[in-house]
C-alpha cells in the first residue's frame, strides 16, 4: 500500500473536528468548527430547534433537494455523582466498553468552559479473584479520579453535575501517513466530508440543492437527524457514518480500512434504497473506484430515521471502516475517506427530476 498521502484532505480541518468536545447533547464546539470550515462553501445556514447545523449550496429554483449528513457528538459519558472523597461516578452518554477504559484520561468540561482533567479508576488486579479478573467491568461501575481530596475540591473547580466528560485525545498522522488517528472520528470524520463534499462543488454549477447537515444527538437515538429530514423534506439523502473495520488480529472479515468506498446495503433500521444502490455502484465504476458492501443485523445510522421523515426518503447510508470505535483512539485511512467524498460529490453532480425519478421507480 501506498505512503503517498491519498487525496486532497485538509489535516488541519481534521484535527478541530477530532478535538473539538461534543457528546450528544452538547454539540456546540463542534457546530463552531463545522459552520467555521463550511461557511464559504455555502450561500445560506441555520439551524433545526435540536441544533443540528444545515447547509445550503443552491442549484436551481426547482432542483433535487439532497441532504448529505454526518452528526457532530461523539461518545462520552456527564458527571452523575461525586462522593465525598471527590471521586466522580460517570454516565454514559452512547455505547462504551468497560475494557477501553481503565487508565485512560478524560476531560470535565464545566459550565463555565473550563477543562480539567482525569483518569479513569478501577480496582488493581493484585489479589483479585480470578473469576472478577475475568469479567468486563461495566462503564457505571467505574469512576473518574481528579486528583482531588474532597467533593468540596470539586466544587471549587466549577464541575457540577451534568457536566459533559470526553476523551483525551490529540489528532495523530501515523508512520503511514494514509492512516489518521483520532477521537471522535465516530462520527466527526463524517462531518468534515460534508464540508468536503461542499468545497468541491461550490464553483461548480449543479441544479441540485444541496444540504450539508450536521446533526446532533445521533448516538442516543438518531435524534437530529429526525428533525433536521423533517425540516428540510429533502428529496434523497445519504447519511454518512463509520463502521467496524475487520481487518486486525481481533476482528477478522471482509471491510477494512484502505479499501476504498462501502456502500451499505441494510442495517438494523434501514434497506436502501436499491435503485440508489446502483446508481451509485454505477458511479463508481464509473469514477474507477473501489466497491465494497456492508450489511449490519445491529446498530444503525442516521439514514434509519431520515428515510422516515414525512411520507419516505430515498437514502441510504455511505461507511467509513474505523478501527476501534467507541473508544478514546480511531484509526481511519484517507483513501477511504477521499474516495466516498469523490462518490457523493459526482452523485449531486448528476441528480435531477429524471434521475430521482428513477430512484422512485418501485
Amino acid at each position: 500500500m501506498s505512503r503517498e498521502p491519498i487525496g486532497d484532505i485538509n489535516l488541519e480541518m481534521l484535527k478541530e473536528f477530532s478535538e473539538a468536545h461534543g457528546i450528544s447533547g452538547n454539540e456546540k464546539e463542534v457546530s463552531r468548527v463545522m459552520k467555521k470550515w463550511i461557511e464559504p462553501y455555502t450561500d445560506e445556514i441555520t439551524y433545526d430547534n435540536l441544533g443540528s447545523l444545515v447547509a445550503l449550496q443552491k442549484g436551481d429554483k426547482d432542483g433535487v433537494k439532497v441532504m448529505i449528513a454526518g452528526h457532530m457528538d461523539e461518545v462520552g459519558f456527564m458527571v452523575c455523582d461525586i462522593d465525598k472523597d471527590g471521586y466522580i461516578k460517570m454516565l454514559p452518554v452512547g455505547g462504551w466498553w468497560g475494557h477501553v477504559l481503565p487508565s485512560q484520561t478524560l476531560v470535565v468540561t464545566t459550565r463555565e468552559g473550563k477543562r480539567y482533567q482525569g483518569v479513569v479508576g478501577s480496582s488493581a488486579p493484585h489479589g483479585l479473584p480470578k473469576d472478577v479478573k475475568e469479567k468486563v467491568i461495566h462503564p457505571t461501575k467505574l469512576f473518574l479520579d481528579m486528583g482531588v481530596e474532597s467533593r468540596e475540591e470539586i466544587y471549587e473547580l466549577g464541575i457540577q453535575i451534568g457536566d459533559m466528560i470526553t476523551p483525551d485525545t490529540k489528532f495523530t498522522v501515523m508512520n503511514n501517513p494514509n492512516y489518521l488517528m483520532g477521537k471522535a472520528w465516530d462520527d466527526r470524520l463524517c462531518a468534515a466530508m460534508v464540508v468536503d463534499v461542499m468545497r468541491l462543488l461550490h464553483k461548480e454549477k449543479h441544479s441540485a440543492n444541496l444540504y450539508g447537515v450536521g446533526t446532533v444527538q445521533e448516538e442516543v437515538g438518531l435524534r437530529g437527524a429526525r428533525t433536521a429530514a423533517n425540516m428540510l423534506r429533502p428529496d434523497v439523502a445519504i447519511a454518512l457514518d463509520v463502521t467496524t473495520s475487520m481487518d486486525t488480529p481481533m476482528d477478522k472479515g471482509v471491510n477494512g480500512i484502505g479499501k476504498g468506498v462501502v456502500l451499505s446495503v441494510m442495517d438494523a433500521g434501514i434497506i436502501a434504497n436499491k435503485n440508489f444502490l446502483h446508481e451509485m455502484e454505477k458511479i463508481c465504476k464509473d469514477l474507477d473506484l473501489d466497491i465494497n458492501y456492508d450489511m449490519m443485523t445491529v446498530g444503525g445510522t442516521d439514514a434509519d430515521n431520515i428515510h422516515k421523515a414525512h411520507d419516505g426518503v430515498v437514502t441510504m447510508t455511505l461507511s467509513i471502516p474505523t478501527r476501534y470505535m467507541h473508544s478514546h483512539r480511531l484509526i481511519i485511512h484517507r483513501k477511504d475517506y477521499w474516495q466516498t467524498v469523490l462518490l457523493m460529490a459526482e452523485f449531486v453532480r448528476r441528480v435531477d427530476r429524471d434521475l430521482l425519478n428513477k430512484l422512485k421507480d418501485f
